[in-house]
C-alpha cells in the first residue's frame, strides 16, 4: 500500500469522498490486527502522527494515530514520554469546545505544504476499538487536533481546505 496524494487527480478524487462505515462482520480479528499493524508501520515510516484508511486507498472509516504522551511524577519532573497509539473505527466527533486555537498542520497526502488551521481545543470522539467495542475519548491539545484532522480525512476534507497562511516547504538542497 502507498499513501495517496493530491498530486494525482484520480487519487485526490478518491480522497475527497466520504468513507464507508467499517463493518466488523466482514473481517476477522487476524485481518483487523494485520490492517492496523500495516497502517501503523506506513504512518511511522512516513514520519506521520496520524493516518486514515482512505489515504491508503481503502474506503473504510478507520484511522490510526500515535502521539507523545508525557507522564509526570510531580509538577516539575517528567518520568517518561511514551508513545500512545490509537486505532479508531467509525469515529465521530460528538462534542467540540467553543475555545479554538491555531496549530500548524501538514499532511502525508498533501506533501510539502503546511498551514495554520483553527480547530476546537477540546473534543469528545466516539467510535469503536479493534474489537468493535464502543469507545468514547475526551481529547485536548495535539491529540484533539490530530483526531479532528483524521476525521476530516474520512469525510473527504483536507487541512488545506481550512488552512490560513499555506506555505510550500522547498526541499533542502544538498551542500
Amino acid at each position: 500500500m502507498k499513501i495517496l496524494t493530491i498530486n494525482n487527480k484520480k487519487e485526490e478524487k478518491f480522497l475527497r469522498k466520504k468513507t464507508a462505515r467499517f463493518d466488523f462482520s466482514k473481517s476477522n480479528k487476524k485481518e483487523i490486527n494485520a490492517l492496523i499493524k500495516q497502517m501503523r508501520e506506513i504512518m511511522t515510516e512516513a514520519v506521520g502522527i496520524g493516518l486514515s484508511a482512505n489515504q491508503l486507498g481503502l474506503n473504510l472509516r478507520l484511522f490510526v494515530a500515535q502521539i507523545q504522551a508525557t507522564k509526570l511524577r510531580s509538577a516539575n519532573s517528567i518520568v517518561s514520554e511514551d508513545q500512545k497509539f490509537y486505532a479508531i473505527f467509525n469515529p465521530e466527533i460528538i462534542k467540540a469546545s467553543k475555545e479554538k486555537s491555531f496549530l500548524e498542520e501538514g499532511c502525508l497526502s498533501v506533501p510539502g505544504y503546511y498551514g495554520e488551521v483553527e480547530r476546537p481545543e477540546k473534543i469528545t470522539l466516539v467510535g469503536q476499538d479493534r474489537y468493535g467495542k464502543k469507545i468514547k475519548i475526551k481529547a485536548w491539545g495535539l491529540l484533539a487536533k490530530v483526531f479532528q484532522h483524521e476525521v476530516d480525512h474520512l469525510n473527504g476534507i483536507f487541512f488545506i481546505d481550512k488552512a490560513k497562511n499555506i506555505q510550500k516547504i522547498e526541499a533542502k538542497s544538498k551542500i
